[in-house]
């Protein structure tokens, strides 16, 4: 008998910062829509394991979309974007999901995201408080600066295509299966030459948030961090220095986990994500109740 995942996927046409994009996005699942975000250099195929959850479909609305330039969605087809390098910031990642949010109709969605996305959360929850009930980001961090200088070399003509796999087989933990460190590692090796290197630019030079992650309102979104041991591109220690500024946000430290805790090791993650998840989504009714 033929078996077939619960996930669907399609494309959206979202205009961002005045281009339009062609945006490939997976969904499985009904019940509070939860926006996922995938890691710098990569796509969707991340959550696929949490996207396949039964338990986890029966009460979420799991979406997750291609960055343009990611995956399946292609560079704009309106611009010579050849002519110029590829470089994201902060600005258009927050524009891309308020243009998602508004073009499926999700109301006050639950966002998550990992690394790159995990500090996309801390600056959705400073900027766009109302328009999400939660955030979660996994491996975030105040900033992540004092690795930039690695940044020429990851987008080189003498560096060859195994260097991103290689590099994101170290961030994974000796304790996640084998078999879903191969994944999570295999993966990273079909992105573009070029754009780890420029969603690099992001996640350590461009999010910064050592003078502005004190101004966070709580009362109005919830902040999840959550860190995993082995992940030394953001320790334990950066996500709890993220929580201390952060009044009234939670922090869970992941032991045993690495930096890509839903493709690495997707059966402990969610034990930890689903009771979170669960109580993030009661934030949305206790608004719809007072409000």
């Amino acid at each position: 008998m033929n078996r077939f995942a619960g996930v669907t996927g399609r494309y959206v046409y979202l205009t961002v910062q005045g281009v339009e994009y062609r945006v490939y996005f997976e969904e499985a699942g009904s019940g509070t829509p939860v926006v996922l975000q995938h890691t710098a250099g990569c796509d969707n195929r991340q959550w696929r394991h949490l996207m396949e959850d039964t338990e986890l479909a029966g009460q979420f609305r799991l979406i997750a979309a291609d960055l343009p330039y990611h995956g399946k969605s292609l560079p704009p087809a309106g611009e010579q974007w050849w002519t110029t390098e590829y470089t994201l910031t902060e600005e258009f990642l927050l524009a891309f999901h308020v243009a998602l949010a508004d073009a499926l109709e999700l109301e006050r969605p639950i966002y998550m995201g990992c690394s790159m996305g995990g500090h996309l959360a801390a600056d959705i929850a400073l900027n766009h408080p109302g328009r999400y009930r939660a955030v979660v980001g996994i491996e975030a961090a105040l900033h992540s600066h004092g690795m930039e200088r690695i940044l020429p070399w990851l987008y080189h003509p003498e560096i060859g295509n195994d260097t991103k796999p290689a590099i994101m087989f170290t961030l994974c933990s000796p304790e996640s299966p084998e078999r879903f460190v191969r994944e999570t590692a295999w993966v990273y090796s079909q992105g573009a030459p070029p754009v780890f290197k420029g969603d690099l630019e992001y996640y350590m030079v461009g999010h910064d948030l050592t003078d502005t992650a004190r101004n966070i309102d709580t009362s109005a979104i919830g902040v999840w961090i959550l860190s995993a041991e082995y992940d030394w591109s953001a320790p334990p220690t950066a996500g709890a220095q993220l929580a201390a500024e952060v009044e009234g946000s939670h922090f869970l430290p992941m032991p045993g986990m690495g930096h890509f805790p839903m493709s690495e090791n997707p059966e402990r993650f969610r034990e930890i994500i689903l009771p979170i998840l669960r109580e993030a989504a009661l934030l949305g009714q206790e608004a719809v109740v007072s409000g």
